[in-house]
């Protein structure tokens, strides 16, 4: 059975199954305590909100043709045919000091497996300012010197690996080793989904960097059975000249979700290039000053983005569920500026924090 055949079938049996999709709970104004038992939730005075929403936009694009609403293009891969949707954002990248992240990795001694924040301290007043000095040390030389050869070769995988195994996974140098990438080099993924894992991504998010402005890719599904041409579009995208993902959540969310969506059609996967999951910075950053660390909460808290008719991703299934059933295309209307939102706040997110770790002071 070839791919597109098998896109058939699987859209068929999952038109089945659409009224079983909802994962969450609908939770009284004000029950925290309810909230924080539920897997996922929505408040009950959000969720009465986005149902009139639901009904509004199905009144409003009542006979509105898909293509004169999504004035998009369409793709045809291996995978099969859906439509691409471009928009354009300006947006200024940060202007990363590389060598002030370079003097500051080497002056951190604790990258030296055996030493300490304690021990740092002993050896900095002893003379051993940084991991070259230490290379000299009797003790510490031999691993001093394995960490000097791996920051000199200055590959990003092998750095994040070295920081990962001293440090927080969150820990700003982290976050540095993506000043050694171009703004060009970068790819700021997002997907919105039918549910909880093995259910259909039907809306790909990509956004690069392209003289100077942020230019998002929406990979939109007109039937379920379009999938795998979504799919195969995101990879090679997210497999091309990029060498850096972004996202927010997605080493737990989106790129394993993405994977396993390959894995199910045969595709293949996406092959391992460095990832920054901006969810891990922010939390860092900002954990204990806002009530929340969610995108669209920090958006609003540090950006100063508030969203208007925006639906919570846990409803989506439903307004997707009511495009296939009436062929109204209104539904689909915020789950594409949701989408899209988070790919550009995402970027512009990522770039503030890239800033005030390694940007020029």
């Amino acid at each position: 059975m070839t791919v597109m055949q098998a896109e058939v079938r699987i859209g068929a049996l999952w038109r089945q199954r659409m009224d079983a999709l909802r994962e969450y709970d609908v939770v009284r104004d004000g029950n925290v305590f309810r909230a924080g038992l539920a897997g996922s939730c929505v408040f009950s005075s959000e969720y009465d909100k986005v149902r009139v929403l639901l009904g509004n936009l199905v009144a409003r694009y009542d006979g509105v043709a898909f293509d004169s609403l999504f004035p998009g293009t369409e793709i045809t891969n291996d995978g099969g045919s859906c439509t691409a949707l471009e928009s354009c954002h300006t947006l200024s990248a940060t202007t990363v000091d590389r060598e002030r992240l370079s003097q500051e990795m080497y002056s951190d001694l604790t990258l030296v497996r055996g030493v300490g924040a304690v021990s740092e301290r002993h050896l900095k007043a002893r003379g051993y300012r940084t991991i070259g000095d230490l290379a000299g040390h009797p003790k510490f030389r031999s691993a001093a010197r394995q960490v000097l050869e791996r920051l000199t070769r200055a590959d990003p995988h092998d750095i994040m690996d070295l920081v990962g195994s001293r440090h927080a996974k969150s820990h700003p140098f982290a976050l540095g080793i993506a000043g050694s990438f171009e703004p060009e080099d970068y790819v700021f993924l997002d997907i919105e989904t039918l549910g909880l894992f093995s259910r259909p991504i039907i809306l790909f998010g990509v956004g690069t960097i392209e003289h100077e402005n942020l230019v998002v890719r929406q990979y939109l599904l007109r039937d379920i059975c379009e999938e795998a041409a979504a799919l195969t579009a995101t990879v090679e995208q997210v497999s091309g000249d990029h060498p850096a993902l972004v996202t927010f959540n997605g080493k737990a969310f989106d790129l394993p979700y993405v994977q396993d969506r390959l894995a199910y059609y045969g595709l293949g996967a996406i092959s391992r290039i460095p990832h920054f999951d901006v969810l891990h910075f922010s939390r860092r950053r900002w954990k204990g000053q806002f009530p929340s660390c969610r995108l669209s909460a920090l958006e609003l808290e540090i950006l100063g983005i508030a969203r208007v008719d925006d639906v919570p991703g846990q409803m989506v299934p439903e307004f997707y569920e009511t495009y296939l059933k009436t062929k109204n295309c209104g539904p689909l209307v915020p789950i594409v500026d949701h989408n899209r939102q988070d790919v550009v706040s995402l970027a512009l997110l990522f770039f503030y924090l890239l800033g005030e770790t390694c940007g020029h002071r």
